[in-house]
């Protein structure tokens, strides 16, 4: 690989592992809702069927074919829909207390503290998170990211998701730096992988899951401790 002086990284399901946080947070609420008694009998069911949903409705906002209000109106309400609860028992606040529950939960991935320690003494490091800005400030704060990155860079503050081009011209323009000096580490294929690609930044597909990349993608990695040896 090329020598790089700034990476850019995106946060949820690259270093803050959304996935293990979420499902932490619907289990507690599956108890203080009591949602077996509402004929919701399985929790794993009912959190595979939100994981999903949430997955579905993020790509549309990405691309922003839907708002956040949307999305964050739709996704446990379809949920609850599609398991077969009536919608005069759905609960109100459920959504309201999932976004207060979740940001405060701390699963990084493995290695995340190691691996952005090691990059920070070789890097500029920063963020650009499609997130929202309230819980994405909170994340990075409470999992104690905060030292690592100059720059954290919020969708929501800008006004542009990721892949838009407008979001890493930002990006690099308040790193003060350039594409082709820069790097993008993210999870998702169209928003951090080919909005950077399209930009003309390099790009790592960080894929947890060992799924089978997409012919475009030139690099990717399962662990974020294989950043060391690459990079």
């Amino acid at each position: 690989m090329k020598t790089y002086k700034h990476i850019f990284f995106d946060l949820d399901h690259t270093l803050w592992d959304f996935d293990k946080n979420a499902e932490e947070t619907l289990n507690e609420l599956y108890t203080t809702y009591k949602l077996c008694d509402l004929g919701l009998n399985s929790c794993d069911v009912f959190i595979e069927t939100y994981t999903i949903n949430n997955h579905q409705l993020w790509a549309d906002y990405h691309l922003g074919r839907i708002t956040k209000e949307a999305l964050r109106e739709t996704r446990f309400k379809k949920t609850f829909l599609d398991l077969g609860l009536s919608p005069d028992v759905i609960p109100n606040q459920f959504e309201d207390d999932y976004v207060n529950i979740c940001p405060t939960k701390t699963n990084l991935f493995p290695h995340t503290h190691e691996t952005l320690s090691y990059l920070q003494n070789k890097y500029h490091l920063h963020l650009i998170s499609n997130g929202f800005k309230e819980s994405t400030e909170y994340k990075v704060k409470n999992t104690n990211l905060t030292p690592y990155f100059k720059n954290v860079i919020i969708s929501e503050v800008v006004g542009v998701n990721k892949p838009d081009k407008a979001i890493f011209e930002y990006a690099t323009d308040k790193a003060g730096t350039t594409a082709k000096e820069s790097i993008m580490i993210g999870d998702s294929i169209e928003a951090d992988i080919r909005g950077a690609i399209g930009f003309g930044m390099d790009a790592i597909y960080f894929n947890p899951n060992f799924t089978e990349p997409p012919a475009d993608v030139k690099w990717h990695i399962n662990h974020l401790q294989e950043l060391v040896d690459i990079l």
